[in-house]
């Protein structure tokens, strides 16, 4: 089926568009305070309100894996005072939750992707693997023995783990969490053996030699792990997968407040201090423009479509 994505378009006078913000302006974040959507939107948010000379006002809306925030963006009026940061769960829950009350591409207006969060692959070190490829060998002489977590159904760590599987061709059982820090611990322990994981999450594990660290499943080599192949130079070049978090407005949003919202989020993530904040929390800032990430959009919600489709995936 072919998709849409709405990009702003103008309906607002050239007036409008250079008045814009001429009050504080509202973002809602679908999640509790504290999780890594409200911490990278926060971080962000801080710098780029001093660009925009009006406040951006966090909402934190969360319920029903951020859908009930995502719909209250969706029906707002779109003229600038609404927005939503959100994670790249924002193009995955379409496919697992099927009733959800709106259209994740069409009832938005993208703006800027503003950060990637790049994801390790990561076995407790009982485990007799040193490489992506010798993971795959180990897990087909050993088909549904081996288990990997993630922190709930349609994480990104799950689709990760999905991904894996099914690029490698191998058996592996998954093991929901709530969250993705009682997943490590486990993985600590050996209660599971693999996980695919952000880099704050495990890293410190990694330098203590409590997990082992695979491969990145990133298209380039990250900073934190310089030594750490990617996952195509492990032998496994379709295996790219990332969390992302993104601005989205509703629909319809007139152009000039699109680029105007894109260039103070821009202007935020290239600031010393918030890239350095950022990268506290395993976060590459990106800050691309509508049309490009209209087109990212589109691609991760084909990409994550046809893992979620091929493991059958669904909510409980």
């Amino acid at each position: 089926m072919t998709r849409r994505v709405v990009l702003g378009t103008v309906l607002a006078t050239p007036a409008l568009a250079q008045d814009w913000p001429s009050r504080p302006v509202r973002v809602v974040i679908p999640y509790p305070p504290g999780g890594p959507t409200d911490l990278v939107g926060r971080v962000v948010a801080q710098r780029a309100q001093q660009e925009l000379g009006q406040p951006l006002v966090i909402e934190n809306k969360a319920g029903a894996s951020g859908t009930i925030g995502a719909a209250e963006v969706s029906r707002a009026v779109p003229d600038g005072q609404t927005f939503l940061m959100n994670a790249s769960i924002h193009v995955i829950i379409p496919h697992l939750n099927r009733s959800i009350p709106y259209d994740a591409l069409a009832d938005f207006t993208p703006v800027t992707n503003m950060a990637m969060v790049p994801l390790v692959a990561l076995v407790t070190p009982t485990l007799p693997v040193r490489s992506l490829r010798e993971l795959a060998d180990h897990a087909k002489a050993n088909p549904g023995k081996l288990s990997y977590g993630s922190s709930g159904i349609g994480a990104a760590q799950h689709l990760a783990g999905e991904m894996f599987k099914q690029t490698a061709g191998v058996d592996m059982t998954h093991v929901p969490y709530r969250g993705a820090g009682p997943a490590i611990q486990d993985l600590i322990a050996g209660n599971i053996q693999v996980m695919f994981d952000s880099v704050p999450a495990g890293a410190g594990a990694v330098r203590q030699g409590l997990l082992r660290a695979l491969a990145t499943t990133t298209a380039r080599r990250i900073a934190a792990f310089p030594d750490l192949p990617t996952s195509a130079e492990a032998g496994f070049p379709s295996l790219v997968i990332s969390t992302w978090y993104g601005v989205w407005a509703p629909p319809r949003l007139p152009a000039a407040i699109t680029e105007r919202m894109q260039r103070a989020v821009a202007v935020a993530v290239n600031d010393t201090d918030v890239r350095a904040r950022m990268a506290t929390l395993g976060a590459d800032p990106v800050a691309d423009s509508p049309a490009d990430f209209a087109t990212f959009c589109l691609s991760e919600y084909d990409k994550f479509g046809a893992i979620v489709r091929a493991a059958n995936i669904r909510m409980e």
